[in-house]
């Protein structure tokens, strides 16, 4: 058994100074209370076991702040272990982040409508390892593969346009996602690429990539993202920022070529309810069945501890007001 909150069993030390006040003050003793002409009635001698059961209280009151503060400091059991089959895989979702992801033909636009299924997806796959790479004129990885979901999703809302240089470099973002897979001891690991462009940065071509990620048994999905014909995108103008139709451009010739080069499929998504099912859709091809590992099962021991305190409570009050009952 241990603890999550184990600092809060140094107020068992308060249990001390209450102990020492009670003892002094029944050295102490005290004045007499309460005047009467006739001792008769009290002049039976109570036996010892009697003169000892008036402390019972006190100590029954002690036992039960003890066990409190044991409960509030949350013990918990972990001797159970267990075995699950569980869907795991490695995922790497690579981002595009150029400033045409700006565009506003997605709510409340491209990037901000990517980002929020993405996080939906990740939450959705509770035992898969997930990476996280962006690119633009350049490519980085945003958070390595981690079951961590909680900075997974924490590094997909800091995913933003305008950190590096501009441009749409598939190739470098597409090696990086690949990079990032390549020495994974995974049975399944797979790339979901997502652009609303055309190649043109980058110092790797994307059909050399998807080569690479070939080589290494890597499947790519690739998602074109955009409106059909134009989309309006936000334009920087000397009476401030204006939306202007811009024309969508989109290399699907390339993320299919790319996407059946590595055995994956190609997407387009129009809008937010599209690009959602595409990912409903990959969620439901990636499914590989692996055993996990023995893991720990914890048991909440706190209400033990409270039901005990609360025992001694109610026994206390029982001693106190009818066993042993005193005079004000």
């Amino acid at each position: 058994m241990f603890f999550e909150y184990p600092k809060l069993l140094w107020l068992e030390l308060l249990l001390i100074p209450l102990a020492a006040l009670y003892v002094y003050k029944e050295l102490k003793g005290r004045a007499p209370a309460l005047q009467v002409s006739n001792l008769k009635r009290w002049s039976y001698k109570p036996s010892w076991l009697m003169r000892a059961l008036r402390h019972v209280p006190f100590v029954l009151r002690m036992g039960a702040l003890a066990l409190l503060i044991v409960a509030i400091a949350r013990p918990r059991d972990s001797k159970n272990f267990e075995k699950v089959d569980t869907e795991g895989i490695d995922i790497v979702l690579d981002m595009d982040v150029s400033t045409s992801m700006l565009a506003r033909d997605f709510k409340p636009d491209r990037i901000g409508a990517a980002k929020d299924i993405a996080i939906e997806f990740i939450a959705s796959r509770p035992t898969d390892r997930i990476g996280i790479v962006v690119f633009a004129g350049e490519s980085y990885t945003q958070c390595p593969v981690t079951t961590d979901r909680i900075t997974l999703i924490n590094m997909m809302k800091e995913v933003q346009t305008g950190l590096i240089e501009d441009g749409t470099a598939i190739g470098n973002g597409l090696a990086t996602a690949v990079a990032r897979l390549k020495d994974s001891d995974a049975k399944s690991r797979v790339i979901i690429l997502l652009t609303d462009g055309v190649n043109n940065r980058g110092e790797i071509a994307p059909e050399t990539a998807a080569e690479i990620a070939k080589t290494y048994g890597i499947r790519v999905y690739t998602i074109g993202v955009g409106a059909k014909g134009e989309a309006p995108y936000p334009v920087q103008t000397p009476w401030g920022i204006q939306v202007q139709n811009m024309k969508v451009e989109i290399d699907e010739s390339l993320l299919e070529k790319i996407a059946e080069t590595t055995g994956g499929k190609y997407f387009r998504a129009t809008d937010n309810t599209k690009l959602m099912e595409i990912y409903g859709e990959i969620n439901k091809m990636e499914k590989n069945r692996t055993t996990v590992d023995s893991f720990p099962v914890y048991s909440e021991r706190f209400m033990t501890f409270a039901l005990w305190a609360l025992a001694l409570l109610l026994l206390e009050l029982l001693l106190k007001f009818v066993i042993i009952k005193k005079l004000p």
